[in-house]
């Protein structure tokens, strides 16, 4: 395998764009944790290698459970996630898959029981976010194995 195309080094302006999201991220007050689960549970629905790597990495480096990160494909059979997170992990997946069944207003309430709108918009973005890195990194096909998370200041 070898990636196609350097993406960082060919279109720098639309990265930075994509890197405005992800700044904005730390805005929203959110669990770190939270928002690395959500990015892990999007990577894996599309099947996105290189997040996978960079952020199951990146959820380790922060606290998260080796236990968690394991079982986050069957979450819903798990006992380790909190009501709050389970709503994200079902919005996450409602969004990552939203052509075939949209988001049910069901969703959106069980959703809207445990974050207030600004926090559900906040939330769709972190989704959109971490879908368009997926899908950057599928298309260029990054690889996987070489990313290693950030030593916090």
């Amino acid at each position: 395998m070898k990636q196609r195309i350097n993406h960082l080094r060919t279109a720098p302006e639309a990265i930075n764009l994509i890197l405005q999201l992800e700044e904005y991220k730390k805005t929203t007050g959110f669990d770190k944790k939270l928002i690395e689960l959500i990015k892990i549970r999007a990577s894996q629905i599309n099947g996105c290698a290189y997040c996978l790597d960079m952020h199951t990495k990146d959820a380790r480096a922060i606290g998260e459970t080796e236990q968690r990160i394991y079982c986050l494909n069957a979450w819903r059979e798990s006992p380790f996630y909190s009501e709050e997170e389970r709503a994200a992990l079902e919005l996450t997946e409602a969004v990552t898959t939203i052509s075939v069944s949209g988001v049910p207003d069901d969703l959106y309430e069980r959703v809207r029981h445990h974050f207030d709108e600004k926090q559900y918009v906040d939330l769709v973005f972190l989704i959109i976010t971490i879908n368009g890195w997926n899908r950057l990194s599928i298309s260029v096909n990054n690889i996987p194995g070489s990313y290693q998370p950030a030593v916090e200041k």
